[in-house]
């Protein structure tokens, strides 16, 4: 599966950004797809997962109430609706397709990586 983040770019604090994650190769209603972000000098964190019907969800507590996931499987992409945006979400977001049982935030069971898209929040 080949992943293709995009929809980043600038944004002032209070807006809205919506991400998209496009795949190819593979029909991604096969995975459970999750968005990960890695802010500048810190580790890369979870934030959000979708299963692979989009009944399901779950979001960390730094974005719950304020981001939300979405999937279309018909077109192949999975969405990040991003509202009441904060400096602190200013990061590079990457989506990934997960094959494995566990934990939603560990990186090692998410087999397939976008190449991530930049969000910066201006104060």
């Amino acid at each position: 599966v080949q992943l293709q983040a995009s929809g980043g770019g600038l944004v002032q604090a209070g807006g809205s950004l919506r991400l998209s994650c496009a795949a190819s190769g593979r029909a991604i209603g096969n995975y459970p797809m999750g968005w990960f972000r890695q802010a500048p000098g810190k580790e890369r964190e979870f934030i959000t997962i979708i299963s692979r019907s989009g009944v399901s969800t779950y979001y960390a507590e730094s974005v719950k109430g304020r981001f939300t996931i979405s999937r279309d499987n018909a077109k192949n992409t999975v969405f990040l609706q991003m509202n009441s945006l904060k400096p602190e979400d200013t990061a590079v977001y990457y989506c990934a397709a997960r094959t494995g049982d566990g934990a939603y935030d560990v990186e090692s069971l998410y087999d397939y990586w976008g190449q991530g898209t930049l969000v910066t929040v201006s104060s």
